[in-house]
């Protein structure tokens, strides 16, 4: 029991960190700096304007790297924090620019801001939450 104890426990916050990270990294170089789709090209333009979308998908990637390398990180707390910025940062541009252009020159773009959006919401969510305590630090609930 003595190697188990100093074995540190999985956290569910860094899991989705990693997992998150790899998914944006990969979302960045294959999706929008590989091949980006017409819609969200569209949706982007005001934003493409003055920053190119192969720079806003390297941004994709290098956030995810971060969001990714900060969950390998254990018992830094703060590290974490930045990995969730890093996880928060691209989606909530992509809310902003595409609920804009919803507004105004692409209507159709109203869905994707409103799923960049809510994806934002729930990365600020999960990074307000604490891991569950290990189950011999739990209350026995007879």
């Amino acid at each position: 029991m003595r190697g188990a104890a100093a074995r540190p426990a999985v956290s569910r916050r860094r899991a989705f960190l990693v997992v998150l990270g790899v998914g944006w990294a990969l979302y960045g170089g294959l999706g929008i700096v590989g091949q980006p789709r017409y819609g969200t090209a569209r949706g982007l333009a005001d934003l493409t304007r003055h920053i190119p979308l192969d720079v806003l998908g390297w941004m994709w990637v290098v956030c995810g790297a971060c969001a990714a390398l900060a969950g390998l990180v254990v018992n830094c707390p703060r590290v974490q924090a930045l990995g969730f910025t890093a996880l928060a940062l691209p989606g909530g541009l992509w809310a902003g620019v595409f609920a804009a252009a919803a507004a105004s020159t692409f209507p159709p773009a109203v869905g994707a801001a409103c799923g960049w959006g809510a994806f934002t919401v729930g990365v600020v969510l999960v990074s307000g939450m604490d891991d569950p305590l290990p189950p011999h630090l739990r209350k026995d609930r007879r």
